[in-house]
């Protein structure tokens, strides 16, 4: 019978805070021995929510209970303490992004390799109803050929006044959400893109990015488009995937939106339509004999899954889904679209 997982938790914000919840829903697979915070009202407060604070990182470090360690802190702190854990015998697991840049990351490999623990990342927006519902109709062969895929996050709040607004501790849009939707862009391709143009945008900070558009290009010729913006008070859709037979848009998180097939040819030519200063064959929309509106499916997700499988893990019962080659890529995504943009030129991978 697998045993318990016991894990910790570096950092009680608003992250930590998060996965300690997650961790208290899913008992018998995993248990939440912990957590340790640098600010002392940080750990008073998590003592105030029933979880048990360590009174150092050492303390924790030390305890033999401890199977897994969740790393929630900056983003330029993930490498240093990340090795810590691993050096104590621990699986150590990195938010997002995993570290600042490949260097650092092929460091925090090597001391996977060295101490034999594992070291993973945790990329939850893999569980996102809306990614899930896109990926299914991407790959499903209803719209035909897909040769478009426009994926996006807009808000209107700027950049959070943290440390995510500074570069030295790893602010910036690109580093923050960038990651999460090239993460689900890499799923969804199986492969990376051969180059990539990109733009940033310092609207509301000129220190890190607060939003950026990149153009990538796959040699199937399909071109997919990845968008956050924090000025943005209007959003665009969420999801919008282009084939030769039909479109799907998907405008939100809640996978509000529908597909629109073609089913039948026009049996005319197109009646042009009046605009204001002329007419349009182009634009003239297909009769409605000839197109079907369809309801986006809908998927079951459990984020729950990730920390399952980080159990079976431990357990020796599976491999990890957050894989060493997945970050490596992704940090070549990010650090491609840094120098498409200083340089303001297409990036080949």
């Amino acid at each position: 019978m697998s045993k318990v997982v016991r894990v910790a938790v570096v950092g009680y914000g608003g992250m930590g805070g998060w996965h300690t919840k997650r961790l208290q829903e899913i008992p018998g697979v995993v248990e939440l021995a912990g957590v340790y915070d640098i600010k002392p009202e940080r750990n008073k407060a998590a003592e105030e929510n029933g979880i048990h604070a360590y009174s150092s990182f050492e303390e924790l470090l030390a305890d033999k209970t401890v199977d897994v360690v969740t790393v929630a802190i900056p983003n330029d702190q993930h490498k240093k303490v990340c090795i810590q854990v691993m050096e104590a015998g621990k699986v150590a697991i990195s938010e997002k992004p995993v570290t600042l840049c490949t260097a650092d990351l092929e460091e925090m490999i090597a001391a996977s390799k060295r101490t034999g623990s594992v070291f993973t990342v945790h990329q939850n927006r893999r569980w996102d109803e809306d990614f899930r519902v896109a990926e299914k109709i991407a790959k499903s062969g209803q719209l035909g050929r897909v040769f478009a895929i426009q994926s996006r996050v807009h808000g209107s709040r700027g950049i959070p006044g943290d440390w995510r607004n500074t570069k030295a501790q790893g602010g910036g849009m690109v580093l923050d959400w960038g990651v999460h939707l090239l993460d689900q862009m890499n799923m969804m391709m199986g492969k990376m893109p051969v180059s990539v143009y990109a733009t940033l945008s310092n609207v509301t900070n000129e220190e890190v990015d607060d939003g950026f558009t990149a153009t990538f290009k796959f040699d199937n010729d399909l071109v997919f488009t990845v968008e956050v913006g924090t000025s943005n008070f209007i959003n665009l859709p969420r999801w919008y995937v282009e084939g030769l037979n039909g479109t799907a848009v998907i405008d939100d998180f809640q996978v509000n939106g529908k597909i629109v097939i073609a089913t039948a040819d026009e049996e005319h030519d197109a009646v042009p339509i009046v605009t204001a200063a002329g007419l349009t064959k182009t634009m003239a929309p297909r009769t409605p004999e000839t197109i079907s509106e369809l309801p986006l499916p809908r998927i079951d997700c459990d984020i729950h899954d990730y920390y399952r499988n980080i159990a079976a893990v431990v357990n020796g019962e599976a491999e990890q889904i957050v894989t060493h080659d997945q970050q490596r890529q992704l940090m070549k995504l990010m650090e491609a679209i840094f120098e498409s943009a200083e340089k303001n030129q297409v990036v080949y991978f």
